[in-house]
Protein backbone atom coordinates (compact mmCIF):
# COMPACT_ATOMS: atom_id res chain seq x y z
CA UNK A 1 0.00 0.00 0.00
CA UNK A 2 1.39 3.45 -1.13
CA UNK A 3 1.79 6.13 1.56
CA UNK A 4 -0.70 8.67 0.69
CA UNK A 5 0.65 12.32 0.54
CA UNK A 6 -2.08 14.27 2.28
CA UNK A 7 -2.45 17.96 1.18
CA UNK A 8 -3.55 18.73 4.78
CA UNK A 9 -0.42 18.10 6.61
CA UNK A 10 1.59 20.03 3.94
CA UNK A 11 -1.14 22.88 4.16
CA UNK A 12 -1.15 23.18 8.01
CA UNK A 13 2.71 23.87 7.99
CA UNK A 14 2.15 26.30 5.10
CA UNK A 15 -0.19 28.11 6.94
CA UNK A 16 1.44 28.58 10.05
CA UNK A 17 4.50 29.55 8.53
CA UNK A 18 1.86 32.34 6.39
CA UNK A 19 0.50 33.41 9.86
CA UNK A 20 4.01 34.17 11.50
CA UNK A 21 4.69 36.69 8.40
CA UNK A 22 1.50 38.19 8.80
CA UNK A 23 1.88 38.86 12.12
CA UNK A 24 5.66 40.46 11.47
CA UNK A 25 3.66 42.70 8.83
CA UNK A 26 0.66 43.75 11.15
CA UNK A 27 3.29 44.54 13.68
CA UNK A 28 4.55 47.19 11.00
CA UNK A 29 1.18 48.38 10.48
CA UNK A 30 1.16 46.75 7.26
CA UNK A 31 -2.16 44.55 6.34
CA UNK A 32 -1.53 42.00 3.59
CA UNK A 33 -3.98 42.27 0.82
CA UNK A 34 -5.17 40.19 -2.04
CA UNK A 35 -6.98 41.73 -5.41
CA UNK A 36 -9.31 39.70 -6.98
CA UNK A 37 -10.26 40.39 -10.72
CA UNK A 38 -12.99 38.33 -12.01
CA UNK A 39 -14.76 38.73 -15.44
CA UNK A 40 -18.23 36.91 -15.60
CA UNK A 41 -19.50 33.99 -13.27
CA UNK A 42 -17.74 30.81 -14.57
CA UNK A 43 -18.93 28.69 -12.03
CA UNK A 44 -14.77 27.27 -11.90
CA UNK A 45 -13.75 30.90 -10.56
CA UNK A 46 -16.90 30.96 -8.15
CA UNK A 47 -15.86 27.84 -6.64
CA UNK A 48 -11.99 29.11 -6.47
CA UNK A 49 -12.32 32.44 -5.69
CA UNK A 50 -15.06 31.14 -2.51
CA UNK A 51 -11.71 29.19 -1.34
CA UNK A 52 -9.27 31.72 -1.78
CA UNK A 53 -11.25 34.06 0.30
CA UNK A 54 -11.70 31.79 2.98
CA UNK A 55 -8.11 30.98 3.22
CA UNK A 56 -7.42 34.96 3.20
CA UNK A 57 -9.83 35.32 6.38
CA UNK A 58 -8.33 32.24 8.09
CA UNK A 59 -5.03 33.40 7.75
CA UNK A 60 -5.60 37.16 8.54
CA UNK A 61 -4.81 38.45 5.02
CA UNK A 62 -7.46 40.91 3.94
CA UNK A 63 -9.13 40.66 0.18
CA UNK A 64 -10.80 43.44 -2.18
CA UNK A 65 -12.86 42.04 -5.21
CA UNK A 66 -13.29 43.73 -8.55
CA UNK A 67 -15.79 42.34 -10.09
CA UNK A 68 -16.81 42.83 -14.26
CA UNK A 69 -19.65 41.61 -16.36
CA UNK A 70 -18.78 39.11 -19.24
CA UNK A 71 -18.97 41.65 -21.88
CA UNK A 72 -16.62 44.24 -20.26
CA UNK A 73 -14.75 46.14 -22.83
CA UNK A 74 -10.86 45.68 -22.94
CA UNK A 75 -10.12 49.47 -22.07
CA UNK A 76 -12.45 49.20 -19.18
CA UNK A 77 -10.53 45.74 -17.49
CA UNK A 78 -6.99 47.44 -17.95
CA UNK A 79 -8.00 50.17 -15.95
CA UNK A 80 -9.10 47.99 -13.04
CA UNK A 81 -5.50 46.62 -13.82
CA UNK A 82 -4.16 49.95 -13.58
CA UNK A 83 -5.64 50.62 -10.38
CA UNK A 84 -4.57 47.93 -8.27
CA UNK A 85 -0.66 48.36 -9.76
CA UNK A 86 -1.07 51.94 -8.48
CA UNK A 87 -3.15 50.88 -5.05
CA UNK A 88 -0.13 50.50 -2.72
CA UNK A 89 -2.80 48.50 0.19
CA UNK A 90 -3.00 45.53 -2.53
CA UNK A 91 0.18 43.72 -2.46
CA UNK A 92 -0.66 40.36 -4.90
CA UNK A 93 -3.61 40.70 -7.24
CA UNK A 94 -5.54 37.38 -8.87
CA UNK A 95 -6.80 37.98 -12.08
CA UNK A 96 -9.07 34.23 -12.90
CA UNK A 97 -8.77 33.19 -16.71
CA UNK A 98 -9.77 32.54 -19.46
CA UNK A 99 -10.75 35.96 -19.99
CA UNK A 100 -13.62 36.59 -22.58
CA UNK A 101 -12.81 35.89 -26.44
CA UNK A 102 -13.06 39.76 -27.08
CA UNK A 103 -10.13 40.51 -24.98
CA UNK A 104 -6.56 40.10 -25.73
CA UNK A 105 -5.84 37.95 -22.89
CA UNK A 106 -1.88 38.47 -23.31
CA UNK A 107 -1.93 42.09 -23.69
CA UNK A 108 -4.36 42.20 -19.87
CA UNK A 109 -2.18 39.43 -18.44
CA UNK A 110 1.38 41.39 -19.02
CA UNK A 111 -0.37 44.83 -18.08
CA UNK A 112 -0.04 43.75 -14.33
CA UNK A 113 2.85 44.52 -12.17
CA UNK A 114 4.99 41.74 -11.83
CA UNK A 115 6.06 42.20 -8.15
CA UNK A 116 2.06 41.88 -7.79
CA UNK A 117 1.84 38.86 -9.91
CA UNK A 118 1.29 35.92 -7.35
CA UNK A 119 -0.36 33.40 -9.85
CA UNK A 120 2.36 33.69 -12.92
CA UNK A 121 0.42 35.40 -15.31
CA UNK A 122 2.56 37.80 -16.55
CA UNK A 123 5.93 37.16 -19.19
CA UNK A 124 8.54 39.05 -16.60
CA UNK A 125 6.83 36.20 -13.85
CA UNK A 126 7.70 32.67 -16.28
CA UNK A 127 11.03 34.35 -16.85
CA UNK A 128 11.59 34.58 -12.40
CA UNK A 129 10.67 30.97 -12.93
CA UNK A 130 13.17 30.06 -15.82
CA UNK A 131 16.17 32.55 -14.45
CA UNK A 132 15.56 32.06 -10.90
CA UNK A 133 15.01 35.61 -10.23
CA UNK A 134 12.49 36.80 -8.04
CA UNK A 135 10.37 38.20 -10.77
CA UNK A 136 6.74 37.60 -9.72
CA UNK A 137 5.98 34.43 -8.36
CA UNK A 138 5.79 30.95 -9.71
CA UNK A 139 2.32 29.62 -10.46
CA UNK A 140 0.51 28.51 -7.74
CA UNK A 141 -0.16 24.80 -8.31
CA UNK A 142 3.33 23.36 -9.42
CA UNK A 143 4.96 25.36 -6.42
CA UNK A 144 2.08 23.14 -4.84
CA UNK A 145 3.54 20.11 -5.74
CA UNK A 146 7.35 21.69 -4.60
CA UNK A 147 5.49 22.45 -1.31
CA UNK A 148 4.43 18.69 -0.91
CA UNK A 149 7.96 16.85 -2.46
CA UNK A 150 9.57 19.54 0.61
CA UNK A 151 6.98 18.60 3.33
CA UNK A 152 7.20 14.78 2.85
CA UNK A 153 11.27 15.06 2.61
CA UNK A 154 11.61 14.09 -0.71
CA UNK A 155 15.19 14.62 -2.07
CA UNK A 156 15.17 15.25 -5.84
CA UNK A 157 18.67 15.32 -6.33
CA UNK A 158 20.11 13.44 -8.89
CA UNK A 159 16.33 11.51 -9.27
CA UNK A 160 14.86 10.90 -12.59
CA UNK A 161 12.19 12.98 -12.80
CA UNK A 162 9.34 12.89 -15.24
CA UNK A 163 6.18 15.36 -16.00
CA UNK A 164 3.37 14.68 -18.07
CA UNK A 165 2.30 18.13 -19.44
CA UNK A 166 3.54 20.95 -21.12
CA UNK A 167 1.61 23.39 -20.24
CA UNK A 168 2.96 27.13 -18.87
CA UNK A 169 0.32 27.04 -16.00
CA UNK A 170 2.01 23.86 -14.20
CA UNK A 171 3.99 21.34 -16.97
CA UNK A 172 6.81 23.81 -18.21
CA UNK A 173 7.41 25.33 -14.76
CA UNK A 174 6.76 22.26 -12.52
CA UNK A 175 9.98 20.86 -15.03
CA UNK A 176 12.26 23.95 -14.11
CA UNK A 177 10.94 24.09 -10.63
CA UNK A 178 12.22 19.99 -10.43
CA UNK A 179 15.63 21.27 -12.71
CA UNK A 180 16.19 24.11 -9.48
CA UNK A 181 15.91 20.82 -7.22
CA UNK A 182 18.90 19.34 -8.95
CA UNK A 183 16.41 16.58 -10.43
CA UNK A 184 17.47 15.03 -14.03
CA UNK A 185 14.16 16.05 -15.75
CA UNK A 186 12.28 14.47 -19.12
CA UNK A 187 8.99 15.94 -20.00
CA UNK A 188 6.35 13.98 -22.05
CA UNK A 189 3.47 15.24 -23.98
CA UNK A 190 1.07 14.01 -27.26
CA UNK A 191 3.84 13.72 -29.00
CA UNK A 192 5.72 11.48 -27.20
CA UNK A 193 6.87 7.87 -28.33
CA UNK A 194 5.63 5.56 -25.56
CA UNK A 195 4.81 7.47 -22.57
CA UNK A 196 4.03 4.85 -20.49
CA UNK A 197 7.78 3.25 -20.97
CA UNK A 198 9.34 7.16 -20.03
CA UNK A 199 7.43 7.33 -16.91
CA UNK A 200 8.12 4.16 -15.95
CA UNK A 201 11.87 5.64 -15.38
CA UNK A 202 10.84 8.40 -13.40
CA UNK A 203 11.67 8.17 -9.13
CA UNK A 204 9.59 10.78 -9.24
CA UNK A 205 6.31 11.50 -11.49
CA UNK A 206 4.31 14.63 -11.42
CA UNK A 207 1.20 13.94 -13.87
CA UNK A 208 -0.93 17.52 -15.41
CA UNK A 209 -2.05 15.57 -18.62
CA UNK A 210 -5.60 17.03 -18.33
CA UNK A 211 -7.78 13.75 -18.32
CA UNK A 212 -9.13 11.72 -15.65
CA UNK A 213 -7.44 8.64 -15.22
CA UNK A 214 -5.52 8.80 -17.71
CA UNK A 215 -2.50 7.55 -16.29
CA UNK A 216 -2.96 3.49 -15.69
CA UNK A 217 -0.48 1.22 -14.01
CA UNK A 218 1.71 0.53 -17.29
CA UNK A 219 3.07 3.97 -16.42
CA UNK A 220 4.35 3.38 -13.40
CA UNK A 221 6.41 1.06 -10.92
CA UNK A 222 7.85 0.38 -7.51
CA UNK A 223 9.58 2.89 -5.65
CA UNK A 224 7.84 5.88 -7.55
CA UNK A 225 6.54 9.05 -5.70
CA UNK A 226 3.52 10.73 -7.68
CA UNK A 227 2.15 13.55 -7.53
CA UNK A 228 -1.59 13.86 -9.55
CA UNK A 229 -2.57 17.78 -10.24
CA UNK A 230 -5.76 16.75 -12.10
CA UNK A 231 -8.86 17.73 -10.98
CA UNK A 232 -11.68 16.39 -13.38
CA UNK A 233 -15.47 15.05 -12.60
CA UNK A 234 -15.98 11.53 -13.91
CA UNK A 235 -19.15 9.91 -15.02
CA UNK A 236 -20.40 9.49 -11.58
CA UNK A 237 -20.21 13.38 -10.37
CA UNK A 238 -17.22 12.49 -8.36
CA UNK A 239 -13.89 14.40 -8.23
CA UNK A 240 -11.18 12.31 -9.74
CA UNK A 241 -7.17 12.90 -10.89
CA UNK A 242 -5.21 12.18 -14.60
CA UNK A 243 -4.41 9.27 -12.29
CA UNK A 244 -5.93 6.04 -12.29
CA UNK A 245 -5.73 5.89 -8.20
CA UNK A 246 -7.20 2.30 -7.84
CA UNK A 247 -4.50 0.75 -10.35
CA UNK A 248 -1.73 2.83 -9.39
CA UNK A 249 -1.68 3.09 -5.44
CA UNK A 250 -0.63 -0.59 -4.93
CA UNK A 251 2.46 0.09 -7.67
CA UNK A 252 4.30 2.95 -6.21
CA UNK A 253 5.94 3.88 -2.93
CA UNK A 254 3.35 7.35 -2.65
CA UNK A 255 1.25 9.12 -3.90
CA UNK A 256 -1.15 12.44 -3.81
CA UNK A 257 -4.60 11.67 -3.49
CA UNK A 258 -7.77 13.67 -5.62
CA UNK A 259 -9.34 15.38 -4.18
CA UNK A 260 -6.84 15.67 -0.68
CA UNK A 261 -3.69 16.19 -2.40
CA UNK A 262 -2.11 19.05 -4.49
CA UNK A 263 -5.68 21.22 -4.89
CA UNK A 264 -5.90 21.18 -1.24
CA UNK A 265 -2.48 22.76 -0.84
CA UNK A 266 -2.78 25.01 -3.74
CA UNK A 267 -5.12 28.07 -1.91
CA UNK A 268 -2.27 28.13 0.79
CA UNK A 269 0.02 29.04 -1.87
CA UNK A 270 -1.78 31.88 -3.35
CA UNK A 271 -2.07 33.48 -0.22
CA UNK A 272 1.54 32.60 0.78
CA UNK A 273 2.75 34.79 -2.25
CA UNK A 274 0.66 37.77 -1.06
CA UNK A 275 2.29 38.06 2.47
CA UNK A 276 5.42 37.05 0.26
CA UNK A 277 4.83 40.43 -1.97
CA UNK A 278 4.04 42.53 1.01
CA UNK A 279 7.18 41.12 2.46
CA UNK A 280 9.16 41.94 -0.11
CA UNK A 281 7.94 45.37 0.27
CA UNK A 282 8.17 46.15 3.76
CA UNK A 283 10.05 43.85 5.95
Amino acid sequence: MAKQLLGKEVTAALNERIKTDVATLNAKGVKPTLGIIRVGERPDDLSYERGATKRCETLGVEYKKYLLPADVSQDELLKVVDEVNNDNNIHGVLMFRPLPKHIDQTLVENALAAEKDVDCQTDASLGGVFTGKKVGFPPCTPQACMEILDHYGIDCTGKKAVVIGRSLVVGKPAAQMLIKKNATVTTCHTRTIDMPSVAREGEILIVAAGRAGVVGAEYVSPGQIVIDVGINVNEEGKLCGDVDYAAVEPIVEAITPVPGGVGSVTTSVLVGHVVEAAMRKFA
